[in-house]
């Protein structure tokens, strides 16, 4: 990072800790209001936690459905092996193991202020980098996800911000060792969260281009970037390889999700439809298939739906782009008028503002030509395709939350100067 002054520190040290005190202070309400019993069990019932606990008892990397099921490449490993660590430690299915599993969101999701306060003093200047950081601390979804869901998001959101930051911190370096370790941190990423993967040829490319200078050496960095990225994804690869003899890089599931949002069973609101870990006709299925030729079945049969039904498919993607961006509903004015709490109303408005303000910092980056504009861009403009031809849930947007609010402080920051600008 940066030189940090003492001004820097202070103004950091203050958002870290109300950052952590806002996060510990929604846990020990979420704990006291829910029995231990079943927070100790409940939030592991999904794959995450079953992987983990397959791990954790012996079974090894597998069995994402509560039932012994065989090998899986259901996600990449790192996340299910920290949690599989957890159960070692604490138990599983224990309410230790659960503390220390939102115990990890919590760290991660506080340490997110450092790398967005550093990502926005590089783009826009201190007062920028001070707003980002305020506003991720007291950001409704980076608290409620670090403490009710049992998910790599607010690890992913962490990793997502440092890629950003040191993508920016990427130009202009020509050392060989640099680019090294900087792939070595997208490989990292990849290992959390696959997704990711598609930020990379924008961002390391741009970063590589930006700095190419006289040199013309800008391929050879960007390739010692990729070389290092997988290397790091290396032996996951090659353990999909042995165990599936398929080439399966990083993760296998994107064929069930792309089915399970296009097909007779999508709804605008998913509620599991369709999905194995609850649909006991679809878990036999996959069982007599095996993983990889199930998944190839689920690809082909949307993707058929897709060329077919133009119309629904329209539908489908625009209500779950609108989901995305007010955090989950796809009616928003409906929802605000439906008999929620005030604390939910507030959610919605949080989250609706922010893609607002997003979207004015995207152009307002452009509009000053500003040399970070395409980096700082593309996360929230790319990354959640993905997610608007299959799924739509809150915790899928959260990785690139940080750069949202990073963006809308930059709109934030441009609203006092345009009005003191004279006729």
């Amino acid at each position: 990072m940066a030189n940090v002054s003492r001004g820097t520190a202070v103004r950091l040290g203050l958002v870290l800790a109300a950052a952590l005190a806002l996060r510990l202070y929604f846990a020990w309400n979420y704990t006291s209001h829910n029995p231990h019993r079943a927070l100790g069990t409940i939030p592991f019932l999904f794959e995450s936690g079953n992987i983990a606990h397959s791990l954790a008892t012996g079974g090894g990397f597998a069995s994402p459905f509560r039932v012994d099921t065989g090998p899986t490449a259901w996600m990449t490993p790192a996340y299910p092996l920290i949690l599989a660590g957890i159960f070692q430690a604490f138990g599983t299915y224990t309410f230790a193991a659960f503390a220390a599993a939102i115990g990890l969101n919590i760290l991660a999701s506080v340490l997110t202020c450092v790398p967005v306060y550093f990502a926005g003093r590089r783009l826009a200047g201190e007062g920028v980098a001070t707003a980002a950081a305020w506003m991720w601390a007291v950001f409704p979804n980076s608290i409620l996800l670090a403490v009710e869901s049992v998910w790599d998001a607010s690890l992913a959101a962490l990793v997502a911000a440092l890629l950003l930051i040191a993508t920016l911190r990427q130009v202009g370096r020509r050392g060989w060792l640099a680019w090294w370790w900087y792939g070595m941190l997208w490989g990292a990423a990849l290992m959390i969260n696959a997704t990711l993967g598609s930020m990379m040829p924008l961002m390391a490319g741009w970063a590589a281009w930006q700095g190419r200078g006289a040199d013309r050496k800008w391929l050879g960095r960007l390739a010692v970037a990729a070389l290092a990225a997988a290397l790091c994804c290396a032996p996951w690869t090659i353990r999909n390889y042995r165990v599936f003899h398929a080439f399966v890089p990083l993760r296998s599931v994107l064929g069930l999700q792309l089915w399970m949002g296009n097909s007779e069973l999508a709804k605008d609101v998913w509620l599991g439809e369709g999905h194995p870990i609850r649909d006991t006709a679809e878990r036999e299925k996959y069982v007599a298939m095996g993983e990889i030729a199930y998944m190839r079945q689920k690809r082909d049969l949307a993707l058929v739906y897709m060329r077919e039904h133009p119309a629904r498919e329209l539908h489908l993607i625009t209500r779950r782009m609108v989901a995305i961006w007010s955090g989950g509903t796809t009616d928003p004015i409906s929802y605000w008028f439906q008999p929620h709490s005030w604390w939910s109303r507030g959610v919605l408005l949080f989250n609706l503002l922010a893609a607002i303000g997003m979207a004015a910092g995207v152009v307002i980056l452009w509009r000053r030509r500003s040399v970070y504009a395409f980096p700082a861009s593309v996360l929230p403009v790319v990354y959640p395709c993905a997610y608007y031809l299959t799924l739509a849930l809150p915790r899928y947007r959260l990785p690139i939350d940080p750069v949202v609010l990073l963006l809308a402080s930059v709109a934030l920051a441009a609203v006092p100067r345009g009005r003191s600008r004279p006729a």
